[in-house]
């Protein structure tokens, strides 16, 4: 049995973009607030996707680290006096990922 291979971007953006959500959370529960549900549903949402687009035979996956990059870059962008620009960062990963990707897997 071969182990899957992974693309070491796409798990790069997926671990940046879980760890800002972690720190998001903290920072906020420090001030004694409440995080943004959609924001911190966004983050989570683009981590899942980069790393499920992290598997390099992942069925879609071209299409998923798009969806992952997108979603990362706009919340990035709406978010960057405060935490955005790692989620900005983690978002041109999965871009730069799924560019990478010579063809989509699973797509007729």
């Amino acid at each position: 049995m071969t182990r899957p291979r992974v693309d070491p971007i796409a798990v790069a953006a997926a671990v940046l973009a879980l760890g800002t959500a972690v720190a998001y959370v903290g920072v906020m529960r420090e001030q004694s607030d409440e995080p943004v549900v959609w924001f911190l549903g966004a983050l989570i949402l683009g981590a899942t996707a980069a790393g499920y687009g992290s598997r390099e035979g992942a069925h879609h996956r071209r299409a998923v680290l798009l969806l992952a990059g997108v979603v990362l870059v706009a919340v990035g962008a709406l978010a960057i006096l405060s935490v955005g620009f790692p989620v900005l960062v983690a978002g041109a990963l999965c871009l730069g990922s799924a560019l990478r990707t010579k063809k989509d897997v699973g797509v007729a």
